[in-house]
């Protein structure tokens, strides 16, 4: 009989321990809506307009618009509400976050002098959240087609190495399990708790340990964290048509995902797996850089125009993975021989707390640019548009081993070339200006079914008290997109319709 094994800490450190995913890339490539109230009221279309700290992100000439120095903060509140389908079960969730979403400050330098036609030079520095990972998804439901341990044969039956896993436990608890790959780890757990058996004396082949019938499953998935950046950035203006402005850019990221995925069926009268409980938790932590370079011209008192070219961020990350797996059941088939029964056994647990610490690797995201034109209706108001391309099929880890180039070279076959619009307007009445805003973004994905297109929409008013400005504005998006439980194995997925309502004020002073 296998006993129950409790390994407190287990740290790996050979290489392509585990591929990266897709999803891993595209959360790190990808920007929210966040920054000023002002930016985000107008949904983002700032390129030829500069003046505002998280314009800066779009196009780095902006600062050179600032008339004066200012400083300047931002709080937000994040909600996020999910709706899954999963085999016609539907389940809703959500999610309330609040914290700074944005601080920067800007300092102006003029040249009055009329000898040089280079009026003015900006020295700005900006941190803002780009992108919020509080979230929670819940999907639940009945299938009779596909268990949990599809996912465990997957890998069980995919690697030779895996025969190894039917010698005396004695050698597994003297070192051996620090010796498997994430692939062998998941076939050693679904083999010591019971959920996937040898169906040969030779051990090669492995079966579910299930007893059929109609699995009801449910997947709850909690993420916490951020991207962060912060935003060194100078700028310049020649004859105050031309501006021009570069940044440097410190990434920070921090992401936790707790998921806990359960499963249990309904066929009583047959030996076997019973009920399942396997909790997967992931933290992963990384820094990167990336620069900005951008151009607004004033093509006549009303119109300008700009142009900006965000460069990929080289991304350096750590992750570390706690998994744990529980099933009960009764009359289990003796894995070190399929002849013999196992009766009254009620409880199996193969591990508990078992941290796994990754070698750090590296990804590349795709580099983004920019085209803005703006039209300045006086003091009376302003409209704005912006348009944006970004290639994710330039989205890279890197690396020279198998799983690194195969992920690879499928980002390159799934992912697509994506087009962003935004549009925002602005009116100005005396002291309180109202604006509002627009824009669409383009799945990363050629299917527009694993994650869809986004749509959003955004409100906002200001006051201007003379040296202190006050901001507030509403962000509303949609996006649909179907979430798998597990990359292999058990892939059924959960059609799930995210909004996400985003308040953030904001205060400005001039120094």
């Amino acid at each position: 009989m296998k006993k129950y094994l409790l390994f407190a800490t287990v740290i790996l450190s050979y290489s392509a321990i585990q591929a990266q995913e897709i999803p891993d890339a595209i959360r790190y490539a990808q920007d929210n809506l966040q920054g000023t109230a002002r930016y985000s009221a107008m949904s983002g279309a700032f390129g030829a307009l500069g003046g505002d700290f998280s314009a800066l992100n779009v196009n780095p000439a902006g600062s050179a618009i600032f008339s004066n120095n200012q400083a300047g903060g931002t709080l937000s509140n994040d909600n996020i509400n999910n709706n899954s389908v999963y085999f016609g079960t539907n389940k809703k969730s959500k999610d309330n976050s609040f914290d700074l979403n944005q601080a920067g400050g800007v300092f102006v330098f003029e040249d009055y002098s009329e000898k040089s036609d280079w009026k003015k030079f900006t020295v700005a520095l900006n941190f803002e959240k780009t992108n919020n990972f509080d979230n929670t998804i819940l999907a639940a439901g009945t299938t009779p087609n596909n268990s949990i341990a599809n996912y465990f044969l997957s890998y069980a039956n995919a690697n030779p190495s895996i025969n190894q896993l039917a010698i005396p436990l004695d050698i597994v608890e003297n070192g051996f399990y620090d010796d498997l790959n994430f692939a062998d780890q998941q076939a050693f757990l679904g083999y010591q708790g019971y959920v996937i058996n040898p169906n040969d004396q030779l051990n090669i082949f492995y079966t579910a340990n299930n007893p059929g019938g109609n699995y009801k499953q449910e997947n709850s998935i909690v993420s916490s964290g951020s991207n962060r950046k912060l935003t060194f950035n100078g700028a310049t203006s020649y004859k105050d048509k031309v501006f021009i402005g570069v940044n440097i850019n410190s990434h920070f990221s921090d992401y936790r995902q707790v998921a806990r995925f359960t499963e249990s069926n309904n066929n009583s009268g047959s030996t076997g797996l019973r009920n399942l409980s396997f909790s997967n938790e992931l933290y992963t932590a990384g820094s990167g850089y990336s620069f900005n370079l951008g151009l607004i011209a004033k093509v006549n008192k009303q119109i300008r125009a700009g142009l900006a070219w965000e460069s990929p961020t080289w991304y350096t990350f750590t992750d570390e993975l706690t998994q744990n797996l529980r099933t009960t059941g009764f009359n289990y088939t003796d894995p070190n021989d399929n002849t013999q029964t196992i009766p009254g056994l009620s409880d199996a647990t193969p591990d508990s707390n078992t941290t796994i610490i990754y070698p750090t690797y590296k990804l590349q995201t795709p580099s983004k640019v920019t085209g803005s034109f703006a039209y300045i209706f006086g003091k009376k108001g302003l409209i704005s548009i912006d348009y944006a391309v970004k290639d994710y099929t330039n989205t890279k880890y890197k690396g020279n081993d198998d799983g690194t180039v195969r992920i690879n070279q499928t980002m390159t076959q799934v992912l697509d070339k994506t087009e962003e619009v935004r549009i925002g307007a602005e009116y100005r009445f005396k002291q309180i200006s109202f604006r509002a805003g627009h824009r669409r973004e383009q799945s990363p994905y050629k299917n527009n079914w694993t994650v869809g297109n986004l749509r959003g929409y955004s409100a906002g008013v200001g006051y201007n008290f003379g040296d202190t400005k006050l901001d507030i504005s509403y962000v509303r998006s949609e996006r649909t997109n179907n979430q798998g439980f597990f990359q292999q194995g058990l892939t059924d997925s959960a059609k799930i319709k995210s909004v996400n309502n985003t308040v953030s004020l904001t205060l400005l002073f001039e120094l």
